[in-house]
């Protein structure tokens, strides 16, 4: 009987520091938190898309680039973002090619246009730490700086 107060103690316990973390989390219906968290890179702008999502424009070390809030329910709970940014430089496609196959966490493409473009996505489904969504703004800024110089933009 002891064994099994200790096990039901301990398994409240743990689902009471699980439900405290949880409230922690940021999830895509959390636009002013990711609003402010872009800030820390340069401007952001909170705006709307055509369909009704919230769209952020921005910029880090001077390059514009959009986070669009993606699967969104009633135009607030987004399941995920995406960071994009677009060059008006059209690299050849063995370029892209190579940047794709030597980076990770980031996806290069020519656009309609020929144009250069780079996106990277995060998922928020089950919410992320504000530390997490500070880490991959850092690292979406890493690779906008070295998209940029990889296909020359000045």
């Amino acid at each position: 009987m002891k064994l099994t107060s200790t096990l039901a103690g301990s398994s409240l316990a743990l689902a009471l520091t699980l439900s405290a973390q949880a409230q922690d989390l940021l999830t895509g219906a959390d636009t002013d938190a990711i609003l402010t968290a872009a800030k820390v890179l340069g401007t952001a702008e909170l705006h709307t898309q055509p369909n009704g999502d919230p769209l952020i424009d921005a910029t880090t070390n001077g390059t514009a680039y959009q986070i669009y809030f993606k699967n969104c329910t009633a135009h607030a709970a987004c399941e995920d973002l995406n960071f994009y940014v677009g060059f008006q430089i059209q690299p050849g496609l063995d370029d892209i090619n190579a940047w794709n196959r030597d980076k990770r966490f980031s996806r290069a493409y020519l656009d309609e246009r020929g144009d250069a473009v780079v996106e990277m996505d995060l998922d928020l489904v089950q919410g992320v730490t504000p530390n997490y969504l500070s880490s991959q703004l850092a690292l979406w800024e890493q690779v906008v700086a070295e998209f940029a110089m990889y296909i020359g933009y000045p």
